[in-house]
């Protein structure tokens, strides 16, 4: 099904449901839930999911698993989704916290398969062996690091959510420290606390998660290193290939 409404194919007698929407550029669907868990898959373009417990950024040939009931925000970038709903008693491999996984050559095709498949299709014949084929392959889908967490604690929050919207990796923890009026080690044990990362490790990944999203968007490497503070694209390089494993050149080739 193409750019139809979950709401209106929720209670399909069918244990996944999928459907194709196509996003204009920039377009925000606002915080709202689903009863069945959502595998929300970009074919084109870059997503955004905020939650309560943090943001993701979504590249393109990438997905994210979304829970069912968790309330979530999505920010499209010049998307074309393909999304799978599942009723969740029938998969939980994938736990209940958002993620984004890799997408295997295999699971790209099934999704892009599936979204043409009749609303009631037969279970017992291609369609239903299709679906059962994505299930299987979503359960052996690699995690990327590519989450940011979110701190409860107030003044720490304003601090992150500030630092999303203008990274800067020259801002250092003694910084925050002292802008929450706590002593460096009080502030490391905390805020590890918070967000089960270092300072560094958060710092390193949030650059990483919005470097994406303008990487993606045609910014140049260069630009986006010397906006985030970085005295040089190779510094920038060097901090994405320790997150990620691969330069940042090399990555979105591999999203083609």
């Amino acid at each position: 099904m193409r750019n139809v409404s979950i709401h209106q194919l929720d209670h399909t007698p069918r244990t996944v449901v999928a459907i194709g929407t196509d996003y204009s550029h920039g377009y925000l669907l606002p915080r709202h839930s689903h009863r069945r868990g959502q595998l929300l898959y970009g074919a084109t373009g870059v997503m955004q999911v905020s939650t309560q417990q943090g943001n993701w950024v979504v590249p393109p040939q990438r997905a994210v698993w979304i829970p069912a009931h968790v309330p979530h925000e999505v920010l499209m970038l010049g998307v074309s989704t393909r999304s799978l709903y599942i009723e969740p008693t029938a998969i939980t491999a994938l736990g209940d916290n958002c993620q984004v996984i890799r997408v295997s050559p295999l699971m790209r095709q099934l999704l892009m398969e599936a979204v043409e498949m009749p609303l009631e299709y037969d279970e017992t014949g291609r369609d239903g062996t299709l679906v059962s084929l994505l299930l299987h392959e979503l359960t052996r889908a690699t995690h990327l690091p590519l989450h940011v967490p979110l701190p409860d604690d107030p003044r720490l929050l304003a601090l992150c959510l500030a630092f999303l919207q203008q990274p800067d990796v020259q801002q250092s923890p003694g910084r925050w420290a002292e802008h929450v009026h706590l002593s460096l080690r009080t502030f490391s044990r905390v805020f590890r606390q918070h967000t089960g990362l270092s300072f560094v490790q958060w710092r390193q990944r949030a650059c990483v998660v919005q470097a994406l999203a303008r990487l993606a968007s045609g910014d140049a490497i260069t630009r986006i290193a010397l906006d985030f503070g970085y005295e040089s694209p190779a510094a920038f390089s060097a901090m994405f290939r320790r997150v990620l494993g691969q330069s940042p050149s090399t990555y979105l080739e591999g999203a083609k």
